[in-house]
């Protein structure tokens, strides 16, 4: 059996409302024995050998942060990217500068493109946006290359642009750009399904050790950074199951960084179901009958309504958008229901992706279906992302038993910008109805939907607890919740939401001795700055991490 060490603190949060504030906690074999006091953990040491750590002396320990939804291998994938943005980003290895304006895009694109090496066989930028950058067409990027092959990747994910070079170098089908209902020939632009012929044929290049292998090492750093210890990969097979596991199960073998992911895979293995339902899922659950410590399977299952919130494709009811436009389906609803079927029938917990409040009406009343036909107890079902709401609906949330795990760094980003351009004031300033939930007892946790958001849930405990838009001005101020429903959103609620409670999530007799130290207190700083609180260190299975210089 090995030595006890005990982690002093000015001060430990453990999250959990029946226990003391504590100023110790003794760990043993990456398991937590007890939090408290050097005097209340005498009994331990009295009777085993043990040493005192004191580096965290006048630091604060909370347990270690869990993103509950964010994508490792999208985060993988668009790192070594080009940032181009409306928003400035700062990462280990590229920080970007906000960059607004039509003109202004194209012209950075283009120095881009004229700047970059060659050594990839196609030049990639991330972070378009038609609201800053206006209407990007496949003919004005031919206007900067005719040659070199230009793929410029949406804020959103959900959709790229290519020039005539990138066409021809991924050789997509002519015939399937007409045809297809999601892909816009004419422009280049290739959204949502039509989004998946486009990186079908980036793949090759993509998943190459020169690309993801790099910005797999630059997500270590970025997770590490971000405090976390923990986060869950929502849609694990987005571009290809075993593609993906191969990469991850070298990456965590190789590298061992200090935190766990928890696989989440995709329900429907293709873009639309063509089979059985029962078939669809027997490939799937077959899929998870693997998995290690650091990359692990629970039964969890994710699914997708409608379209993205970056791209301004979530399925709106009346009064919809400004300018009239659709949103998009990402499963027909019918569908949806036809493959979520046998998850819920086998027991499995299941996550849906839901940007517009028709996505969460859609989902709610397959809930409600589903609940009907095979009554199940603690079945969290939980919405994802929950950008456009209703109250009414945060109601039928609570009534179903179902949960939310909220992107509420939409707000700060698309609020005001959403506000004046897309879908008006006071839907716009009611996005993520935290507020809402914390008032209707319903258990949410935040999280970032990487690189949706940053990989920084201080930065999402920011925003929920101020409501602060791109201006500073508050949006929804009904809806901001306190600072201690922020952080237990990013801890044991975020635990709740991936039935993980029982090992992370708080500080506690039994637990994996996960913790995130900060160099401030948050219950005490200024809620202003609470995203500029320094992170000194993780501790993950008792072993200390300092983060990186």
């Amino acid at each position: 059996m090995s030595k006890i060490t005990v982690f002093t603190a000015k001060r430990i949060h453990t999250m959990t409302d029946s226990a003391p504030p504590a100023t110790a906690v003794a760990v043993r074999d990456g398991v937590i024995l007890e939090a408290g006091t050097r005097e209340s953990l005498a009994p331990w040491l009295d009777a085993h050998p043990h040493e005192v750590d004191d580096r965290f002396a006048d630091k604060v320990i909370l347990p270690g942060f869990i993103d509950p939804h964010l994508h490792p291998f999208i985060g993988a994938v668009l790192l070594p990217t080009r940032f181009i943005t409306a928003f400035e980003w700062d990462l280990p290895g590229q920080s970007g500068q906000a960059t607004r304006g039509h003109s202004e895009y194209l012209a950075a694109v283009k120095q881009a493109v004229d700047a970059d090496d060659g050594a990839q066989p196609i030049f990639v930028t991330w972070g378009y946006h038609q609201i800053w950058h206006g209407q990007v067409t496949r003919a004005q990027l031919n206007e900067i290359s005719e040659t070199r092959p230009i793929l410029v990747w949406h804020r959103s994910f959900h959709e790229v642009i290519l020039n005539d070079a990138a066409i021809a170098l991924l050789n997509i089908n002519a015939e399937v750009m007409e045809t297809h209902p999601q892909i816009d020939a004419e422009a280049g632009r290739f959204s949502e399904t039509g989004a998946m012929v486009a990186i079908e044929g980036v793949k090759p290049i993509l998943f190459s050790p020169t690309w993801f292998g790099a910005g797999l090492a630059q997500l270590h750093e970025v997770l590490h950074a971000g405090g976390h210890t923990t986060v869950a990969d929502m849609a694990w097979g987005m571009f290809d199951y075993e593609l993906e596991w191969a990469a991850y199960t070298h990456a965590m073998d190789s590298v061992a960084p200090p935190y766990r992911v928890m696989m989440v895979p995709r329900g429907l293995p293709d873009p639309e179901l063509t089979g059985s339902p029962e078939a669809a899922f027997d490939r799937v659950d077959a899929l998870t009958n693997r998995g290690t410590d650091r990359l692990f399977f629970d039964r969890h299952v994710k699914f997708f309504t409608d379209g993205a919130f970056f791209s301004e494709l979530m399925q709106l009811g009346d009064p919809g958008y400004i300018d009239g436009h659709h949103g998009e389906w990402l499963t027909a609803p019918e569908q949806f229901e036809a493959i979520a079927r046998p998850y819920w029938n086998a027991g499995y917990r299941i996550h849906v992706h839901c940007t517009g409040d028709l996505g969460v009406e859609l989902a709610l009343d397959v809930l409600d279906k589903l609940q009907f036909e095979r009554p199940r107890v603690d079945h969290r079902f939980t919405i994802e992302h929950f950008g456009v709401s209703t109250e009414d609906q945060v109601r039928r949330i609570k009534a179903l038993g179902a949960l939310v795990s909220a992107n509420v760094y939409y707000l700060h980003e698309l609020g005001e910008a959403y506000w004046r351009e897309s879908i008006g004031h006071e839907r716009a300033s009611q996005m993520a109805r935290l507020g809402s939930l914390a008032r209707a007892d319903v258990p949410f946790a935040l999280h970032s939907d990487f690189t949706m958001a940053p990989a920084h849930p201080l930065t999402s405990v920011w925003v929920a607890v101020n409501r602060f838009a791109e201006s500073g001005a508050v949006l929804g101020e009904n809806e901001r919740i306190s600072i201690h429903q922020a952080l237990k959103a990013i801890t044991i609620d975020a635990a709740w939401v991936l039935g993980q409670e029982g090992q992370i999530g708080s500080i506690r007799s039994g637990k994996k001795a996960d913790f995130t130290v900060l160099d401030e207190d948050p219950y005490e700083v200024d809620p202003a700055k609470l995203k500029d609180i320094r992170i000194d260190a993780t501790v993950f299975e008792g072993a200390v991490h300092p983060r990186p210089k």
